[in-house]
């Protein structure tokens, strides 16, 4: 039984390269491939928001020189290089696949149009948002509250390399702990990093639940789109 059945599912491109630095690594995607196409099997609608730090972060960029506006253009593209890569490992898994990008591209990608999106959806086929916003000065994580909200998803859920969220860095601090619920504001107010405060706020706004788990882990995305004991949930109250 799905305890949600449209999911905005948010995947940071530095999961994508595993334990590269720089890149794609095969078997995360092809992980993340299997994990969809059970979800898929389940008869869940599922959306993908794709980061690009894999292969460019405009923030890197900035810092370095580059100009910010031209800086987070370059990591909008970063996504969609991603958003393929992806598409190809879920589609070998025999799932149809969408790529809908908010950078005009069309020998490429469809041009992200909300209605295009919840029929495709709705045809059992998989979706996923590439290029942000299509806007600099937004992070991916603003085009996953921004995505959720168009395609009233049940659930906007951040996969990301640690279990939940903690009351600090769990990679660096062994008795880091991890917390099962939080509410908005203490996620915004602690600075507990969950997302930037722009999408927290844009979900908080709008009643858009968070569910933030490990998905590099086997079966970890059917286990939350189940409702499972995973993750740590944000919400209002």
């Amino acid at each position: 039984m799905l305890k949600y059945k449209r999911i905005l599912l948010k995947l940071s491109g530095e999961a994508l390269a595993g334990n590269k630095e720089f890149g794609f690594s095969d078997e995360v995607l092809e992980s993340f491939a299997r994990q969809i196409k059970e979800v898929h099997d389940k008869k869940a609608e599922i959306a993908i928001v794709i980061g690009g730090g894999n292969i460019f972060r405009g923030a890197t960029g900035t810092s370095k020189g580059v100009d910010r506006v031209t800086g987070d253009t370059m990591g909008m593209l970063a996504t969609i290089m991603n958003g393929l890569a992806l598409q190809n490992a879920i589609e070998h898994f025999g799932i149809p696949t969408r790529v809908l990008t908010a950078i005009q591209m069309p020998q490429v990608a469809e041009p992200f149009i909300r209605r295009r999106a919840i029929r495709h959806l709705e045809k059992g086929r998989v979706v996923i948002f590439a290029g942000g916003t299509g806007n600099p000065y937004f992070t991916t994580d603003s085009s996953g509250a921004l995505r959720a909200l168009e395609i009233n998803a049940d659930i906007l859920a951040k996969g990301t390399k640690v279990e939940g969220i903690y009351n600090k860095d769990p990679m660096k601090y062994s008795d880091a702990v991890k917390y099962d619920t939080v509410t908005f504001d203490e996620a915004i107010s602690q600075n507990l990093g969950v997302m930037d405060t722009a999408a927290l706020s844009l979900c908080k706004e709008n009643k858009m639940p968070i569910i933030v788990f490990n998905a590099l882990e086997e079966g970890n995305i059917l286990k939350m789109v189940e409702g499972g004991d995973i993750g740590t949930l944000v919400v209002n109250e």
